[in-house]
């Protein structure tokens, strides 16, 4: 069994065949597909897609790309949908929320107050429900480590992670699992290459974050990533690790269990 534990199965890129690309990863033996909201927008849209799709879990929250254009309002939805949704075993997480300070500039890219702002309410509101966060980390490392350590222990995946190895050590020491995607195909990226191959397995977890971040044998044109990818991801962690892809499928569904604990529930309301 795998679990993708990142994927934007609502994205425009699947309206055409949403259910099919849906059909085909369980095929392949993905169990579980994790949906993150990015904006108030897709709050319903992310629920409601989860409960038609077999396997299908869903996390609320923020990205920090959305911010520009959210209203200081949209915080106290996102409470307001939390509250509603904790009764819902397809409910998993507060996600997608972090900082992004890859796109430079405030004239480009969200302010840095704003995307700080936001993100702390976040973890705060995780923190106050006792759930676990997807984290968007992209040249943001250490910020995002300083809110942490502000509000305790709180859990989750650091998204797409391409950060130091101290870095790594850090988030995984505040009960971070690290997601490990199509990135991690390429030869030439070595960063990522190596927190595969050298993080304790205990702390890896697979994901596509479909239909971005394509896999290095989906070549132009064909470059939309799927959820029904993540085999080919497992078995490129397992040959760096020199491991089976079998090992890799049960440690990382495992680790996936233990840092998203409702993900359990919503696996088996997949059964019902």
């Amino acid at each position: 069994m795998l679990i993708d534990t990142h994927c934007h199965l609502d994205a425009a890129e699947f309206d055409a065949d949403r259910q099919e690309v849906a059909a085909h990863a369980f095929s392949q033996g993905v169990r579980g597909i994790v949906i993150p909201a990015v904006e108030r927008a897709n709050f319903a849209i992310v629920r409601e897609l989860a409960a038609r799709v077999r396997g299908g879990a869903y996390a609320l929250g923020i990205h920090p790309l959305y911010v520009a254009r959210a209203a200081d309002a949209d915080l106290d939805a996102l409470r307001a949908e939390v509250e509603a949704a904790l009764g819902d075993p397809r409910f998993v997480a507060i996600g997608e929320i972090g900082l992004d300070f890859f796109v430079p500039g405030i004239a480009s890219g969200p302010p840095r107050e704003r995307q700080e702002r936001f993100y702390a309410a976040q973890l705060a509101m995780a923190r106050e429900y006792g759930l676990p966060v997807l984290l968007h980390v992209r040249k943001s490392q250490d910020v995002l480590l300083k809110h942490l350590r502000r509000h305790g222990r709180i859990g989750g995946i650091a998204h797409a992670f391409n950060g130091s190895a101290q870095q790594a050590a850090a988030f995984t020491g505040l009960g971070f699992a690290l997601g490990m995607g199509g990135a991690m195909t390429y030869a030439r990226a070595l960063q990522i290459r190596r927190h595969a191959s050298d993080t304790a397995l205990e702390h890896l977890v697979l994901e596509t974050d479909a239909p971005d971040i394509p896999p290095a044998w989906l070549h132009p044109p064909h470059r939309r990533n799927r959820p029904g990818e993540l085999p080919g991801i497992a078995r490129e962690l397992a040959a760096l690790r020199g491991m089976t892809p079998e090992a890799v499928a049960r440690a990382t569904t495992a680790n996936a269990l233990r840092v998203l604990p409702r993900l359990a529930a919503a696996l088996a309301a997949a059964q019902d």
